[in-house]
């Protein structure tokens, strides 16, 4: 019995997205809002519009209702001087003496015994297609109405009316109705004709402001939106090899902004690579000789117990050296790092004086406490004490036996200066420029050459920065040279901004 193998299902990689871009999505956006903004303008001025022409209409059938009946009351026959008698007589009378608006139609309606009511009118055109005069069925429904004013749709168009029955005069009154009545309608297509033709201009005049918006928010778009292409494409040309470019900031708004982060991280990322290149380069040009040199002894050792404990001893010292090397380097390569000083309250006094407790055991000179400044600083003690004691080690290298090292700390505002002193044959113009760079030592004029690798300066520049400050070298009066660990304290000083001088050794 056979089994089939298993059915290979190849699934194809879904096509990739395709992404709109900022520039389209805000324009998007733009024109989504003033079109909604737009058309909610043209509908609401159509609204207001049409709401206008139906008050409007209300108070001409208004005012045309109350003239009538004042008439009525209060009118006499131009021929016998005396009240109305007959209704036929005061409407034709009042319809002459009236001049009606355009779309409006004044009518008067005779009840006649067993027939529809008779009709009396303005003789003037009605710019309508069926005006009401025409239209029994209408007049019919109007003339039955109880209602003083009312609203007549028919296929003809629609109509507004108002109606004055008439209750005054000589005859008797049937009892199914008025015997007359006077009428006035209103034809309101045109007017609301003229609301819809604004209605459509601004709709209209919408689209091209749109049209426009287009073209401005296309445009302004692209030169808001220039700083963020300029930072993907130069994020995208980034390489490891390749670190300097920087965006161009212009203005001072959120795009310049952006750009001026952009330009900061890539400054970091160009230093922790250096950092990364100058650790691997340092390491490797300053392990090479002490590695080459153990090799060596250990090939050529041989079997007498006096020469393998004199290279065992050599080896030591070179791996020692090669310890003391490591560690200096990953201090400086972590010297890039955030955490690497972590400030807190330090009394400036005490740590001047810790400081020159722990340098007098470098070696057997005449060590004087300066002056020292009493107030209260914001800095990471053990890095400014590390500093310290580097430079009074080297203060110690390049003096001799009874020479003078003087240490202290002085304030002038929120600038803190801590200093090591010493009166040896101080550094030679040409060194002072390249001291605090790594493996560079003095010449000969500041004393006898050192074993060390030319880091120690390095990281008490290190610290220095890392302090938002600086070291600097001057000569010292006298003679000699003076090492200054220059530090802006940043915190609200609690201390008296006084100092005093201490007591030599």
């Amino acid at each position: 019995m056979t089994t089939a193998a298993p059915e290979t299902v190849t699934t194809a990689d879904p096509a990739p997205r395709r992404r709109i871009s900022a520039r389209v999505r805000i324009l998007l956006w733009l024109l989504v809002v003033m079109a909604v903004a737009l058309t909610a303008v043209a509908a609401t001025t159509r609204s207001i519009l049409l709401r206008d022409v139906d008050h409007r209409i209300t108070r001409l059938l208004a005012q045309e209702a109350s003239e009538f009946a004042n008439f009525e009351e209060q009118g006499f026959d131009p021929e016998t001087g005396r009240r109305f008698t007959e209704p036929d007589r005061l409407l034709r009378v009042f319809l002459e003496r009236q001049y009606a608006d355009a779309d409006e139609e004044l009518i008067g309606l005779v009840r006649r015994e067993g027939r529809e009511p008779a009709k009396l009118v303005q003789p003037r055109e009605i710019p309508t297609e069926r005006p009401l005069r025409d239209d029994a069925a209408a007049r019919r429904a109007i003339f039955a109405s109880k209602e003083p004013t009312g609203t007549l749709r028919r296929p003809a168009g629609e109509i507004r009316w108002a109606k004055v029955d008439v209750a005054r005069h000589g005859g008797s009154p049937h009892g199914d109705g008025p015997e007359a009545a006077f009428v006035v309608a209103f034809h309101p297509e045109r007017e609301r004709d003229k609301a819809d033709e604004v209605f459509r201009i601004l709709l209209a005049i919408s689209g091209v402001a749109l049209l426009m918006t287009t073209g401005i928010g296309w445009a302004v778009a692209g030169r808001i939106l220039k700083p963020v292409r300029v930072v993907r494409t130069a994020a995208a040309q980034l390489t490891e090899q390749d670190l300097t470019r920087r965006i161009p900031v212009q203005g001072r708004d959120d795009i310049a902004a952006l750009a001026d982060t952009f330009n900061g991280m890539l400054d970091r990322l160009e230093r922790a690579f250096a950092a990364q290149r100058d650790f691997v380069d340092d390491a490797g040009h300053e392990l090479r000789t002490p590695i080459t040199i153990v090799r060596g002894h250990l090939e050529l050792m041989g079997d007498d117990p006096a020469e393998r404990e004199e290279t065992v001893r050599l080896v030591t010292d070179e791996l020692d050296r090669m310890s003391r090397i490591v560690e200096d380097l990953l201090l400086l390569a972590k010297a890039e790092r955030p955490d690497f000083v972590t400030p807190e309250p330090v009394q400036l006094a005490e740590l001047t004086a810790d400081v020159f407790v722990k340098a007098r055991t470098l070696g057997e000179r005449r060590w004087e406490l300066g002056e020292v400044a009493d107030r209260e600083i914001q800095v990471d003690p053990q890095r400014i004490t590390q500093a310290m004691v580097q430079l009074a080690q080297n203060a110690v290298q390049h003096t001799t036996h009874g020479q003078t090292i003087r240490i202290g700390s002085r304030a002038a505002g929120r600038r803190i200066e801590l200093y090591v002193a010493d009166s040896g044959p101080g550094v030679q113009p040409q060194d002072a420029q390249v001291i605090f760079e790594r493996f560079r030592r003095g010449t000969a004029r500041r004393g006898t050459r050192t074993s060390g690798a030319g880091l120690g300066l390095s990281i008490v520049r290190a610290i220095a920065e890392g302090h938002r400050g600086r070291v600097r070298l001057h000569a010292t009066e006298g003679g000699g040279a003076t090492f200054v660990l220059e530090i802006e304290n940043t915190e609200k000083n609690t201390a008296k901004n006084t100092e005093k001088n201490g007591v030599g050794s």
